[in-house]
């Protein structure tokens, strides 16, 4: 059971295009495993490839410290992402998840 949350989580992240975000709290709600943020940030530093940078916290906050946070803010510019203060403007880049069927 958890391995099929880990790919719905995992297929959640694959389907965020450039210029688009969504916070660790709505993937895990778009997979189907509600409150599971921490499990979204736990397959994101485990399975390799994935747009990791497109995955912000609530509010379009990024998480990350130091050098990584710097790195994520550099990617999401040069997808078009725009911030507002320290925080992408998620009106106009959080991506709305369609249902999915589990």
């Amino acid at each position: 059971m958890q391995e099929d949350k880990r790919a719905r989580v995992v297929r959640c992240i694959c389907a965020l295009p450039a210029g688009a975000v969504s916070s660790y709290g709505a993937l895990a709600k778009a997979a189907g495993w509600l409150g599971a943020a921490r499990q979204v940030v736990r397959i994101l530093q485990q399975v390799q490839g994935l747009p990791w940078h497109r995955v912000v916290g609530s509010g379009g906050a990024i998480k990350l410290s130091g050098e990584n946070g710097a790195e994520q803010r550099f990617r999401l510019r040069m997808e078009g992402v725009t911030f507002r203060g320290a925080r992408v403007d998620m009106k106009l880049h959080e991506f709305k998840f369609k249902k999915l069927r589990h």
